[in-house]
């Protein structure tokens, strides 16, 4: 064994969350012969396992479901020899004094060399009036999931940017009409993405005008909206409401232990560096530019690699280091 090298009960990397950031370190690290953990609190796959159709990833010029692409990646990853636990939530991350971490999750402690960290995001809540209260009994923020639930209905879609949109789409398969609503007199979703919306006879858009209120008695029979520019309140008969108005990062559980920004995301440097050593972050949760597949999946590979490097560093050190501290080089076991 090489100097530095963990023991049995101690882990190489332990990644934190298995979407396609997370599920890309694993491939990489597992490769490189790692003993690796990847923890996720759901379903593996993070947010494309709950998207109908990928179409902007390369290799898949038909397209590809979000299910089936997260599928190939977690089988990927497990026959490389990573390890996934999944339906288990990290709670805590601890520095420890022999230099190792600690990842405390709901079913016990986890002890690794290096840590990823790829928790990605959740939808962000509106907190208008109803919102929480009809959850399950006509709000959502997964059209995957429900949709086939308001067949022959009517239903609200709230937002304008791809998420909306893509997700509006998806929900004219099965409903009579989606209303949009959104607070700016334009989409912000992909071109190709208002093309089909704007072609789709099903949609009608309700421009410049935010919710206000969710109404019904047993399940949402109604969604108050306001005009943000004339403050004309309108009430939109609708069985389901769909909430697409941004995400927040699964990072409450880091606050105090690694850097984030003002909006809770990750913050690294160029390499993926957080400001613990050993600890790197990736995909939808790191303070980056561009929430993609493709750029998940490149942080993931680059996380992995500096992970690599950084136990290299560990297990090599650097030359005369032992004599400098009055002792001499272990002889090889």
């Amino acid at each position: 064994m090489t100097a530095g090298a963990p023991s049995q009960d101690v882990l190489d990397v332990v990644i934190v969350g298995a979407g396609p950031a997370g599920l890309t370190a694993g491939i990489y690290c597992s490769r490189s012969r790692l003993r690796t953990v990847i923890l996720e609190r759901n379903m593996a796959g993070g947010q494309i396992a709950l998207t109908e159709l990928v179409e902007n990833y390369p290799g898949f010029p038909e397209g590809i479901s979000g299910f089936d692409l997260a599928e190939k990646m977690k089988i990927q990853a497990a026959e490389f020899g990573a390890e996934l636990r999944e339906i288990e939530a990290v709670t805590a991350l601890r520095r420890e004094p022999d230099g190792c971490y600690g990842v405390v999750t709901d079913q016990g402690t986890l002890r690794a060399r290096s840590v990823i960290l790829a928790p990605g995001v959740e939808a962000k809540r509106s907190g208008i009036p109803g919102e929480a209260e009809f959850i399950g009994r006509g709000v959502s923020w997964c059209a995957t999931c429900d949709g086939a639930l308001y067949r022959g209905r009517t239903v609200a879609v709230v937002g304008g940017g791809d998420s909306a949109v893509e997700e509006g789409l998806f929900l004219t398969k099965f409903v009579d009409k989606v209303y949009l609503v959104h607070r700016r007199d334009e989409l912000r979703a992909a071109p190709i993405a208002r093309e089909r919306a704007f072609a789709n006879p099903k949609f009608e858009f309700v421009w410049d005008s935010v919710p206000r209120r969710i109404v019904g008695e047993q399940i949402v029979e109604a969604l108050e909206v306001e005009n943000v520019k004339t403050g004309v309140a309108r009430r939109l008969p609708v069985s389901g409401v769909f909430m697409y108005i941004g995400q927040l990062p699964n990072t409450t559980w880091l606050k105090d232990v690694v850097d984030l920004d003002e909006q809770g995301y990750i913050v690294t440097d160029a390499l993926l560096q957080t400001s613990l050593p050993g600890v790197f972050a990736c995909g939808d949760a790191h303070a980056n530019p561009l929430k993609q597949i493709a750029m998940a999946v490149g942080e993931g590979a680059l996380a992995a690699v500096q992970a690599d490097r950084y136990l290299d560093e560990l297990d090599c050190p650097a030359p005369g280091a032992a004599s400098a501290a009055g002792g001499s080089a272990a002889a090889p076991a």
